[in-house]
């Protein structure tokens, strides 16, 4: 069975209080739950984890990931200068999808660069929640190939 992590930074357990026109008014625990139930609609097992604290990230990833399982990462504002959670996401050799709910790339300058997006197969940045989906449904349809 294909196992999917689905790992969030800081902040993003305020979803639903954040700024609307930024990050929309959808919950972490709404967007995990839709996940959750897209998932077992195809067989596949998933596991979300959150915290604020970037050595808690790191830990997670050590742990439970692996080649033999992919991730879906939105490392908050960890994105843009976190080279340990760059090199621990790249330790695993997972296939890997960055998901932003805005776009970083139309945002501040500082919010241009991701560090983590060179060890990931793909970026999702601006779709909203729907980012999240959309980078399930792709590891779900090729993800086996990767």
């Amino acid at each position: 069975m294909m196992k999917i992590l689905v790992i969030q930074g800081p902040n993003l357990n305020n979803l639903g209080n954040r700024d609307h026109a930024i990050y929309g008014a959808t919950t972490l625990d709404t967007i995990h739950s839709e996940l959750r139930q897209t998932a077992a609609e195809h067989g596949v097992d998933i596991d979300t984890f959150q915290s604020n604290h970037e050595g808690e990230l790191i830990d997670y990833i050590q742990q439970n990931a692996n080649s033999d399982c992919a991730i879906i990462i939105n490392p908050g504002a960890l994105t843009h200068y976190s080279y340990s959670l760059r090199d621990a996401i790249a330790d695993t050799q997972a296939s890997a999808i960055e998901v932003h709910l805005s776009n970083i790339h139309a945002r501040e300058e500082w919010r241009n660069q991701s560090v983590i997006a060179d060890t990931c197969i793909g970026q999702i940045s601006g779709l909203g929640a729907y980012g999240y989906t959309a980078a399930l449904l792709y590891l779900i349809n090729e993800g086996r190939n990767i």
